[in-house]
């Protein structure tokens, strides 16, 4: 299903056939919603209207899981994932529960706390500039080191040497625009997307089918594997600032940054009149 893309379109020429077969949006946080570390009401609006259009709206996220606790019971999705695949949350409203799926267990997460704290201390200690993100004691399975959210920004060369130092730890590191985020295991955003479409909504998306009613939005490397996987990909406007880093392209993009941009993509769905799949998949699961 990989597929290799050079050339980003903008979104004004995604086909309103294809729209109009697409059922869920996934779509990252972080500079994808949200505009200089907020969250504009545009953005909040957008997953509003979507899912009253009959969509699936699920963030896949880099966050940790106390935020992805709240975002599953308060915002206007219908699932998260959160820590790059490491879980995901559904909020059961009629069973008044909360849903939490990991790709390891306890005790191997536990195992995991150990190896991530020796290379914490890796980190600080030869980056100088950087430090552990504020919302790691939120955090189950991962580690984020902070390069430009309430720090002043690393050079490049600074965070791809964060990254090697993960990676001579034997853990998995992916960049985001603001954290680098490190774990132990295979994993990724893409096996738990897999996960809770398949086991929440009935929606295999390694089919053709699947696939091609799915839509997910991000912006930086981090979403590399989705951007690879699904055949409708967007990019905000942003993203541009990491292309070069990125060797699967986004198919789509977005003629704004940030929320702005995913506004744009919500009103280009809305209009082709998709999504009640999506809703029957939500009530039936």
């Amino acid at each position: 299903m990989e597929q290799t893309r050079t050339v980003l379109l903008p979104l004004d020429l995604f086909p309103l056939a294809e729209r109009r077969a697409v059922r869920a949006v996934l779509t990252d946080i972080d500079d994808t919603l949200t505009h200089d570390g907020y969250l504009p009401a545009k953005a909040y609006e957008a997953m509003e209207k979507l899912r009253a259009a009959g969509y699936l709206v699920i963030p896949v996220t880099g966050r940790p899981a106390g935020w992805c606790d709240l975002i599953a019971r308060l915002w206007p999705v219908d699932g998260v994932v959160g820590e790059n695949g490491a879980f995901y949350f559904r909020y059961l409203k009629e069973q008044r529960r909360m849903l939490r799926v990991y790709t390891r267990d306890e005790e191997t997460r536990r195992a995991d706390k150990h190896g991530l704290k020796r290379i914490e201390g890796r980190v600080l200690a030869e980056i100088p500039g950087c430090r552990i993100s504020v919302d790691q004691p939120y955090r189950e399975a991962d580690l984020a080191v902070d390069f430009a959210e309430d720090v002043q920004p690393l050079p490049r060369e600074d965070i791809e040497r964060i990254v090697r130092i993960f990676e001579e730890e034997g853990a998995q590191a992916k960049v985001s625009s603001i954290h680098v985020n490190g774990w132990f295991g295979s994993y990724d955003k893409l096996s738990m997307a897999r996960r809770i479409m398949a086991e929440q909504f009935g929606i295999d998306i390694d089919t053709p089918e699947g696939n091609r009613s799915v839509v997910f939005s991000g912006d930086s490397p981090n979403d590399e594997p989705m951007f690879a996987f699904f055949r409708h990909s967007v990019a905000v406007a942003n993203f541009m600032a990491f292309a070069d880093r990125v060797q699967h392209q986004p198919q789509w993009l977005t003629r704004s940054c940030g929320g702005e941009g995913f506004s744009e993509l919500a009103a280009c769905l809305i209009e082709a009149g998709g999504g009640q799949r999506g809703k029957d998949a939500a009530e039936a699961s």
